[in-house]
């Protein structure tokens, strides 16, 4: 079968597109033809090679992927052949205490596909039963594939660690991203009143069409100052924060009394100054978070096939083109997901 490898770390160039072995099922695994596969920022930097972290190599690229259930091996349950599918990024050991208890992320076994192991950039992945969830109906395996890992995401960060309550104010950096565009729209969801940030006059109209209600050209003007602007001094309730270095001062600066500033990334860089007074005199919380629990996907599923969260596509490539698409994320020169037909 055909699939997007990497021997080595490198620029897009390191991304080789070639014939590898079908993966055979193993017991309580199910083989699923790949009809579509999302690009994420993960495949960006387990591309490059993440500083401290050895990774397996090689190593077939992609978290996300939709497509059809074309074998069951013995042991896998909720699922038969033929069934139209998502696949959940995220994997763990579903025994210890953290699996129990829904925080999944925090097993010491916890991967992601196309990281830990083999992911869905390929004609074919097998993975195990409990990472194949029925696709929406509503949904094309081209929106299934698109969705997974960034709104789960946003989902926990948003909903989980942070807490967030109706008529909060949130601040949402790169609303034109996978990561933000799910948020703005479970912002919205959850009652609250979104601000944005974005690149280009082009993305804010995009954002604004989302639901979001203020959108800052961060180009045009310092996010920070206009945050307070527009909330009359008070500052926001919640930052999502998956920008890191480039923006981290100016996002606690951002926060109101009690606010929370939740991150999962760092896409500009890992040293982020923090004045500790903010902290401590405003009661700021700071929270981590990774991915979520295959119930908080379910959640998002279910919002995806009422219609009231939809997942946002900026384009559809062949595999052959995928270099393509790693230099559009690095490059900023996208709203939405790029997804993959293999």
């Amino acid at each position: 079968m055909r699939a997007a490898l990497i021997r080595e770390h490198g620029g897009p160039e390191a991304i080789e597109i070639t014939e590898v072995p079908k993966p055979a099922p193993q017991a309580g695994e199910v083989l699923v033809q790949v009809m579509a596969a999302g690009m994420n920022h993960l495949d960006t930097w387990v591309r490059r090679g993440l500083p401290g972290r050895r990774l397996p190599l090689p190593m077939i690229l992609g978290a996300d992927a939709a497509g059809i259930a074309a074998e069951v091996a013995p042991g896998a349950r909720g699922v038969k052949e033929g069934d139209r599918v998502f696949v959940a990024p995220g994997f763990s050991c579903t025994r210890c205490v953290h699996c129990l208890s829904g925080e999944e992320a925090l097993c010491r076994d916890y991967g992601i596909f196309g990281e830990h192991r083999n992911g869905t950039q390929a004609e074919y992945i097998a993975v195990p039963a409990e990472n194949v969830i029925a696709l929406p109906e509503r949904l094309s395996f081209e929106q299934g594939a698109a969705f997974p890992l960034v709104f789960l995401t946003a989902w926990h960060m948003l909903i989980r660690r942070a807490g967030l309550r109706p008529g909060e104010h949130v601040l949402i950096h790169a609303g034109g991203s996978g990561i933000g565009t799910a948020s703005i729209q479970i912002a919205k969801l959850y009652g609250a009143r979104v601000i944005t940030t974005v690149g280009s006059e082009e993305k804010a109209g995009k954002a604004r069409a989302l639901g979001a209600d203020e959108v800052i050209n961060y180009r045009q003007a310092e996010f920070d100052q206009e945050v307070l602007r527009l909330t009359g001094k008070r500052g926001v309730d919640v930052v999502v924060e998956n920008v890191g270095q480039e923006t981290w001062e100016r996002s606690i600066r951002s926060l109101t009394r009690g606010g929370r500033l939740v991150t999962c990334g760092a896409t500009t860089g890992y040293q982020g100054a923090t004045d500790i007074r903010f902290v401590f005199f405003k009661g700021l919380s700071i929270l981590g978070s990774t991915m979520g629990s295959r119930s908080e996907l379910l959640r998002v599923a279910h919002f995806m096939a009422e219609g009231r969260l939809r997942p946002v596509i900026d384009r559809i490539l062949p595999l052959d083109r995928i270099a393509e698409g790693h230099r559009a994320m690095a490059e900023r020169s996208l709203f939405g997901k790029i997804v993959l037909t293999p």
